[in-house]
């Protein structure tokens, strides 16, 4: 008999409007793109599905041979291989003994192989997941929902799992059974198998009815919990908690938790006896299918002479309870196909989505960069309406340094990350040594880029690792050399672990200073042609500026650079500034030629860099 429905954490054995608004189309495309992954281990599939029909079909002999266990106490003369008496009775359960552990066994095989199976297909997609990812534009990541980037690579990938070693194998497993227990029944008696067979939906389907409502119950539970741990994160939190406390709402928050918990353990009171009463009433009416059964086997041999023995209608009663279970199953299997089918939609959208910076066929190798960059007449625009960038021009030579100023928003972060191809610009060309940058690999290009940028991001480990993470096969020498370029050193030394010390999530263990120049030293490790910081002091203090100046300007006099900065002391180090405003160059020259000039540079000197003077 089948259990009564879902609780907290299962997964409802109907579809809910959402999936039936959102259920894929089922295609034949789909189902040989979905099938292509199951492909390359058909001849593990095809031992599982041995597996399934010989455990199926074994599992079912026992209660087969039980009425001839029965029919022997009896005193009915099995004949045959059996023989008769005590030495059949001994054979029939040694045979029923083995015939069940050979299908346990077979059946542990089949969940290893599903399982390998199941896991390797799920490896397979992860990578493909993963490499696909790697190659999606700046785009796609800042447009995209991170929590829905990750669940892809998550939750849907393991529901996979569950479809492979669940959902395939249930089918062919429940219908096996069920087929073989149909022809067993029919085999012994006709009459009693019709019986049988009418009696079971009377007690699958109402299984559905109690399960819907307990799922009801348990989603609206779950709401209700996910307010709790709402409050929780919000009252219970550093900050949370200060104002809570400066407010004094302690009273008001705990009558606000009071009332959610309360409130949920009501509901969950509700889900776990829901349907209670229905289930033993129809606990109760389960003797029903037996019972007509041996109603009617009864009159058949009582009345009409029949050749049913006892031993066959005990026979019928166990293959019509191992019945109930594979009904119950594919009368649901709709719904885990669907949702199946759904996960593997969802996977392949994100396979489709076609990245949109990518080495062309015939991109080149950059070699021996010397760094000058040109932009010629670029346009860029974000969602091909509003312009972000208007006919943008100019030349840096190899070795020079250029500073890009202007309001927030006139697009200069934009300009640098047309270098490295974050973006593509939509007119006009930006070209690296002299070749258009899209004609270059997307590897050689970004190997010669070096960025400094505001908003530092430092994985969780050690200073080695994160300078590692610019070249891998860098040596100590090396990285301390970048160290004392990028004016970190002293302050690595002193701690106890050195280049081993470990810097926290995104760095939070050090100041915005030390990250800032670890940053630096990363970038310089790369040895790059070009040097790009954007805006790289902006949001340190004065004394964190200091240093981080003192190690750019010694870097910007011997390599190709390009700042983008707010403070006045960076910009002086510059060749040329170029002032940019609504995407447009409207100055250019060096800080003697603009701070007079009345335009847009004298305004922000006036407003912003003269401070740094002060």
């Amino acid at each position: 008999m089948a259990g009564p429905g879902p609780g907290p954490g299962r997964r409802a054995n109907f579809l809910t409007e959402e999936e039936k608004q959102n259920s894929p189309k089922i295609t034949k495309e789909l189902l040989q793109r979905v099938f292509s992954y199951l492909k390359p281990y058909w001849k593990q599939l095809a031992l599982v599905l041995g597996c399934i029909v010989v455990s199926s079909v074994c599992s079912l002999f026992p209660s087969i041979l039980t009425g001839n266990i029965i029919d022997v106490l009896t005193g009915k003369d099995m004949g045959g291989w059996f023989g008769e008496g005590l030495s059949a009775l001994i054979r029939l359960i040694l045979l029923s003994l083995g015939l069940n552990l050979v299908s346990n066994l077979i059946k542990v095989g089949e969940s290893y192989l599903n399982s390998w199976i199941a896991q390797h297909i799920s490896y397979d997609m992860r990578n493909q997941m993963y490499r696909h990812l790697q190659k999606m534009s700046q785009r796609f990541f800042t447009s995209a929902n991170q929590g829905d980037i990750i669940t892809r690579m998550t939750s849907d990938i393991s529901g996979v799992e569950s479809v492979i070693s669940n959902t395939f194998t249930s089918i062919l497993s429940n219908t096996i059974t069920l087929v073989v227990a149909v022809v067993a029944m029919f085999q012994k008696n006709w009459i009693l198998a019709l019986v049988g067979i009418a009696v079971v939906p009377l007690f699958t389907l109402p299984t559905r009815m109690a399960g819907k409502r307990r799922w009801k119950l348990a989603g609206e539970a779950q709401a209700c919990n996910d307010e709790i741990n709402g409050i929780l994160n919000e009252t219970l939190s550093v900050s949370g908690q200060l104002l809570v406390k400066l407010f004094g709402r302690e009273k008001a928050e705990y009558d606000r938790y009071e009332e959610a918990n309360g409130r949920m353990i009501r509901l969950n009171i509700r889900e776990r006896m829901a349907g209670r009463w229905f289930f033993m009433l129809l606990n109760t009416l389960t003797t029903i299918g037996p019972m007509l059964l041996y109603l009617v086997g009864g009159i058949l041999i009582m009345q009409h002479d029949s050749s049913l023995t006892v031993g066959d209608i005990t026979v019928l009663v166990a293959l019509l309870g191992r019945m109930y279970g594979p009904v119950n199953s594919l009368l649901n299997i709709q719904v885990d196909w669907i949702r199946s089918m759904a996960m593997f939609t969802r996977i392949f959208e994100y396979y489709d989505m076609k990245p949109e910076i990518d080495d062309r066929p015939d991109a080149k190798e950059l070699k021996d960069a010397k760094g000058e960059i040109v932009f010629d007449h670029v346009n860029f625009t974000y969602d091909g309406e509003r312009m972000i960038l208007k006919d943008i021009s100019f030349t840096l030579h190899s070795g020079d340094c250029i500073a890009i100023v202007g309001p927030s928003g006139s697009g200069k972060s934009t300009i640098v990350n047309l270098i490295p191809r974050l973006w593509d610009p939509t007119g006009g060309r930006v070209t690296f040594d002299g070749t258009d940058v899209r004609d270059l690999t997307l590897h050689s290009l970004r190997d010669e880029v070096g960025v400094v940028t505001q908003e530092t991001y430092l994985f969780n480990g050690t200073i080695r690792q994160n300078l590692l993470y610019a070249k891998p096969d860098a040596t100590e020498e090396e990285m301390i050399d970048a160290c004392r370029k990028a004016n970190i050193y002293d302050f690595i030394s002193k701690q106890p672990d050195g280049l081993d010390t470990m810097v926290g999530n995104r760095g939070l263990k050090l100041s915005g200073g030390e990250k800032q120049r670890i940053s630096i030293a990363r970038a310089l490790l790369k040895d790059p042609a070009l040097l790009i910081f954007d805006e790289a002091t902006s949001a340190l203090d004065s004394i964190s500026e200091a240093a981080i100046q003192a190690a750019i300007n010694p870097l910007i006099e011997e390599r190709t650079s390009i700042l983008i900065a707010h403070r006045l002391s960076t910009i002086l180090a510059a060749d040329e500034i170029l002032v940019v405003r609504d995407g447009e160059i409207v100055e250019r020259g060096t800080h003697k030629d603009l701070v007079h000039a009345g335009g847009t540079y004298q305004e922000l000197y006036e407003t912003q860099f003269s401070k740094a003077l002060e």
